[in-house]
């Protein structure tokens, strides 16, 4: 059987969201002005991962957790911010400008989710629901054994305690960094949790702690001054968050509890409400979803299908290539 990767949904929609996208910085869209890169993404990309022996199964963010209003606040201003800096780019014809800050002001809304989840299961490609955040639902998915890995380009997983962590999963290939007209090969990595750990010489609460130390989702800044050397180098010396943060007295400052913070990463809202299969493509919906719906090339999307048909016969129900074979072609 092939490697069963959870893969954070929002993480890989807005990835495709920031690649799929003209050379002006527009996104693509169907005739009724409708935002189409993530359904782009998400077709091509996960035949993509199934023509490679993995068999992926989406998990959605449900409800944030009250401890991220103030970063979902910040990230909102930011969009807001970055959506006005690229209207001036645009008007005064700044065009390298106007893709960086387009992009910075991309949104995923609850239509473009929803469109998501229509398309996959037209292409028989499970997905869960999860309570709360999608990341820590991956973790737990595959801290059970029912995947693999979780896949996502952040590091979250981890401190959510999943087993490993695979990245860059959907953008590998050669990538423009970002201002500056040079491109990179981007390829998939492995973490294994417990060989970090190992590593670091510390358990998995002491890299909750680390983490917490330099900035998470629930307070971005972390502690002024505080980096991964000095927070790991604390934590060994002191043992705790609790003794660092009294150490360090006045320094930490926190939107949130810290401690509050700590406890939702190694006890989060997760559900085991969830079932994982792979079915066989439905050609029509499939079609009926992307060409008709979102003026989809017809061939193309076609093409797409026999490879997605051929892929669930040889892998997601047959024999199947390993993901390290994948990694090594790579």
């Amino acid at each position: 059987m092939g490697k069963v990767i959870a893969l954070d949904a929002y993480n890989a929609l807005y990835q495709f969201l920031a690649a799929i996208r003209q050379p002006d910085g527009t996104p693509l869209m169907d005739r009724k002005g409708r935002v189409t890169s993530h359904l782009s993404g998400l077709f091509y990309r996960t035949i993509n991962l199934v023509e490679n022996g993995i068999k992926p199964v989406y998990v959605f963010d449900g409800k944030p957790p009250e401890l991220k209003r103030e970063e979902i606040e910040r990230r909102r201003i930011r969009r807001e911010k970055a959506a006005e800096l690229a209207e001036k780019a645009r008007a005064e014809g700044r065009v390298s400008e106007v893709r960086k800050y387009a992009v910075q002001a991309i949104k995923l809304t609850q239509d473009m989710v929803e469109s998501a989840k229509r398309l996959l299961e037209a292409m028989g490609i499970p997905y869960i629901q999860a309570p709360a955040e999608g990341e820590a639902q991956a973790a737990y998915v595959a801290a059970k054994g029912d995947a693999w890995a979780a896949g996502s380009q952040d590091y979250d997983a981890l401190l959510f305690g999943a087993p490993r962590l695979v990245r860059n999963l959907a953008i590998t290939g050669r990538r423009k960094l970002p201002g500056k007209d040079v491109y990179v090969e981007i390829k998939p990595e492995i973490i294994e949790l417990e060989k970090l750990l190992k590593a670091l010489g510390i358990t998995r609460e002491q890299l909750v702690d680390i983490a917490i130390l330099i900035g998470t989702d629930y307070n971005p800044d972390g502690v002024e001054g505080v980096g991964p050397k000095t927070a790991l180098q604390l934590i060994k010396i002191h043992g705790s968050l609790e003794k660092v943060l009294k150490h360090i007295g006045a320094r930490a400052k926190f939107p949130e509890d810290p401690l509050k913070i700590r406890e939702y990463f190694l006890k989060p809202q997760v559900t085991d409400d969830y079932k994982i299969e792979w079915n066989e493509p439905d050609e029509k919906m499939i079609i009926e979803i992307l060409v008709h719906e979102h003026d989809f090339s017809l061939d193309r999307v076609q093409n797409a299908i026999q490879r997605l048909k051929k892929a669930y016969r040889e892998y997601l129900r047959g024999r199947v290539t390993s993901l390290d074979a994948w990694f090594k072609r790579k």
